[in-house]
This record gives structure tokens, C-alpha cells and sequence, in this order.
């Protein structure tokens, strides 16, 4: 069962701002999303919300992580697509297009979850309407993540895609606006790797274990610890600067 706080402290919001899209948010929109806002709390294993549904409005994961993907058809197992942590904001596209959700969210450990319900968020949207602009930049990052992630299967070894994808779990997929708020250490199980990356943990467990040979990484239970960024990023490759504003060249 969901359990509700009434209301969002303000406390969240220097936390809140670790995140480049909220920080680059106009203070007004800031201050409108937070107030607006409810905290849920979620046990693990509970579901905020199932493929299909109507449940709409702004999230950002606040504690805790969130499975996100689809549910297969043929044995009923959730196939993962993104691994949410703090401070990652969705729904950005049932706002937009009051589509019904497009992936189911089952919380992996205690999670809470910010949640800005659509109808009291649309209604201040529609009296200051140059901020549906800030709600389009965040639909618009995840594109230009998504269609990276598409050219890279085509373009990129494994092992290449393999270092972008801790790089972005190490980022919040690039959305860190200081390298302060870059995580080294990953909780990141590799059978979540596979399904993310489409391959079988063996494969990944093998890219691992090299990486952890040559000391760039070190693995633990269900984490993994990135020991040597400089390394990681050089066998990442280039990635587009404005994907990854932290990072303009490996130093």
C-alpha cells in the first residue's frame, strides 16, 4: 500500500537542484513543483504504476531506486529498460501528450518517490505558460539520450557501450551539475546490466571482470565501484558535450 506524505518539505530542494534539468528550472517553476508535490513511499517490490495506466504527473525518485520496463508478454517477467535513482524525474511525457504511461515503475528497495499530480501542476502551467517549455527540455534529454543509445548498438563495441552505461548511472544519465555529485560507487546488480544492455550476464560479467583486472573497477555485492574515472571515460570514447556537460575530454 502507498503511504502519502501530505506535503513536500522545502528542505528537498537543495537536493533537488543536484539535478541539472530542476537546477536550470526558473525558481518560480521550482518552487511550484515542490509545493504542489506529495511524497509516496514505496515498500520494495510495490508498484507506483503499470504500463497502460492513466496515473499521471511529474516524479523524481528522492530515496531509494525505481525498475522501469515492460512486462513480457510470454512469462510475465518485468524486462528492465532504466534503473531510476535520486534524483531522476519522469512523466515529463504524459504531461505533455496525456498519453497513458509507457513503462511500469516497481520500486527495487524502500523507495520514496516526489510526485507533482498533473492536474494542480497543468492548471499553474496554464497561468504561466512559458514553463511548458521546462517541461519539454526534459522530454527532449531523454530523447537525445534514447537516440544516442540507438546509434551506439549499431557503432560501438560492447565494452565501449558497457563504460557509457556506468558513466550515465554514475551521472544520473548526464544530469549531475557538478562533479561533486558524481557517484563512484554503483548499485548496480549486473543481471540488471544484461537486461538493460540486451545481454546475457555472462557477457557483462566478463567486460567486468576485465575492467576490474586492469583496476578500473572493483566489484561488489550487487555494486560496483568505479576506482579509475579517467580510464572509464577513454574507453567510453567521445560522447556528445551537451549529454555529458561534466566531461569534455578525459583528463
Amino acid at each position: 500500500m502507498h503511504r502519502r506524505s501530505e506535503a513536500t518539505p522545502l528542505s528537498l530542494l537543495p537536493a533537488l537542484r543536484t539535478h541539472a534539468w530542476f537546477a536550470s528550472c526558473p525558481e518560480d517553476l521550482q518552487m511550484a513543483l515542490v509545493t504542489c508535490s506529495s511524497l509516496l513511499h514505496l515498500s520494495a517490490g510495490e508498484t507506483l504504476f503499470k504500463a497502460d495506466e492513466f496515473r499521471d504527473g511529474l516524479c523524481c525518485v528522492v530515496a531509494g531506486a525505481l525498475k522501469m520496463g515492460s512486462m513480457s508478454p510470454f512469462d510475465g517477467t518485468h524486462r528492465l529498460t532504466v534503473y531510476a535513482e535520486p534524483y531522476h524525474w519522469f512523466g515529463e511525457m504524459g504531461m505533455i501528450d496525456r498519453l497513458p504511461r509507457a513503462m511500469l515503475a516497481v520500486a527495487d528497495t524502500r523507495s520514496t518517490v516526489l510526485v507533482a499530480p498533473r492536474v494542480q501542476l497543468q492548471a499553474w502551467l496554464d497561468e504561466h505558460p512559458d514553463h511548458w517549455r521546462d517541461v519539454a527540455r526534459l522530454a527532449c534529454s531523454k530523447l537525445r539520450l534514447m537516440t544516442l543509445a540507438l546509434e551506439d548498438i549499431t557503432s560501438l563495441s560492447f565494452e565501449q557501450r558497457l563504460a557509457r552505461r556506468l558513466l550515465f548511472s554514475a551521472t544520473n544519465f548526464g544530469q549531475v551539475v557538478a562533479a561533486s555529485g558524481l557517484r563512484r560507487r554503483l548499485r548496480l546488480p549486473q543481471d540488471y546490466l544484461a537486461q538493460m544492455m540486451g545481454v546475457s550476464r555472462q557477457t557483462v560479467n566478463k567486460a567486468l571482470r576485465e575492467l576490474e583486472r586492469e583496476r578500473v573497477l572493483a566489484l561488489h555485492y550487487a555494486e560496483i565501484e568505479i576506482l579509475n574515472l579517467e580510464a572509464l571515460l577513454a574507453r567510453a570514447g567521445p560522447i556528445d558535450n551537451g549529454l555529458m556537460p561534466l566531461f569534455t575530454a578525459p583528463a
